[in-house]
């Protein structure tokens, strides 16, 4: 069961990480020779070999109720099951994923948040890397998987995969979440989380993606400004 510190979690990713826009070019496609097992093929193919990435990053949040966008843009990291997310100004946030914790700085406030994930660390790994060197076995494993079809995004050939998760309680999150797959990388170039009950959603591009980039393990080091308050929520 999902505690209330691991959907604070769920949150915290959606609001400050990841949702983009990408807007699609072209038409959507016939399903053409690919088919959904052809697919979760190709992704368990290519996790074998995914040990990281860095890419920029464009998020935008649509409160749907007041037809509300808010956008803007960072870069992320991924090595192994570390993280590294930070958001540029005016709205700057790092968001620092290593080992069993997880962590929120806010330079605006000069605070830091520390989250422990205890128990809920595979949970949270498995969902804020959901996409990135994921085989198609746990994709299977934790969702229902429909294929959408094989849109162009950009100049990127992409397949478009709806995820409706079999968890009560991450469906009590996210009513359901689309991945579009770039067909030559097998890593996903868009994200789109809809919230459960209000329908509000966000989307996430990736750009400039660079696979298996060469990473230093200091870049995921947490070290802040010595007159930052750190606090440790509860709950």
């Amino acid at each position: 069961m999902i505690t209330r510190k691991a959907a604070t979690l769920f949150a915290v990713y959606i609001v400050l990480g990841v949702a983009c826009t990408y807007g699609r070019v072209g038409k959507e496609q016939n399903h053409g020779s690919l088919t959904l097992e052809s697919i979760l093929s190709e992704l368990n193919s290519h996790a074998s070999n995914f040990h990281g990435l860095s890419a920029n990053v464009e998020r935008t949040k649509v409160t749907v109720v007041v037809d509300d966008h808010s956008t803007n843009t960072g870069t992320i990291l991924v090595h192994g099951d570390k993280m590294l997310l930070q958001m540029n100004p005016p709205d700057a946030r790092t968001i620092l994923k290593t080992g069993g914790s997880l962590y929120v700085y806010t330079p605006g406030l000069k605070r830091v948040e520390e989250y422990n994930l205890g128990k809920n660390r595979t949970l949270v790994d498995e969902f804020m890397l959901l996409g990135f060197g994921s085989p198609g076995s746990e994709l299977r494993k934790g969702y229902q998987l429909t294929l959408i079809g094989e849109p162009t995004l950009g100049d990127k050939k992409s397949v478009e995969l709806q995820l409706i998760p079999k968890s009560p309680e991450v469906k009590n999150q996210f009513s359901k979440i689309l991945i579009w797959f770039d067909t030559t990388t097998w890593l996903p170039l868009q994200q789109q989380f809809i919230e459960t009950g209000s329908g509000d959603y966000s989307i996430v591009r990736y750009s400039n993606v660079m696979k298996n980039a060469p990473i230093q393990d200091s870049r995921f080091k947490a070290h802040w400004p010595k007159d930052t308050e750190k606090i440790k929520p509860q709950g």
